[in-house]
């Protein structure tokens, strides 16, 4: 199968999904974002890269069960692929590859 690449938040909207296992949804994801990045993250990124990762076959969205909390509403629930789990791995193969390759890790020059 041919390799997508993707970008940086892309990249941390996918590692998200797979770090919410089942729990992943809009509100959620950007909230986790914005928890462990300490970025700004708006909502309709956030949309806006579940959107394109799942039209690329990474996740995969369903209905969730109405809650009372939204109104009766459902929430649309995203997880990971097969494809977007070899994607995560490739991923962490080639940045492990290149930090194993620093002779000095800790004293990174700017």
């Amino acid at each position: 199968m041919k390799r997508t690449y993707l970008g940086e938040f892309e990249e941390i909207i996918l590692l998200t999904v797979a770090v919410l296992d089942g729990q992943a949804y809009g509100v959620a994801l950007m909230h986790e974002i914005i928890e462990q990045t300490g970025r700004s993250v708006r909502l309709n990124q956030v949309h806006s890269a579940l959107q394109r990762l799942e039209e690329k076959g990474m996740v995969r969205s369903e209905m969730g069960e109405p809650t009372n909390e939204r109104g009766g509403r459902r929430k649309r629930l995203f997880s990971v692929t097969a494809y977007g789990h070899r994607t995560l791995q490739e991923i962490q193969e080639v940045r492990v590859s290149f930090w194993s390759r620093l002779t000095n890790p800790l004293k990174l020059s700017v």
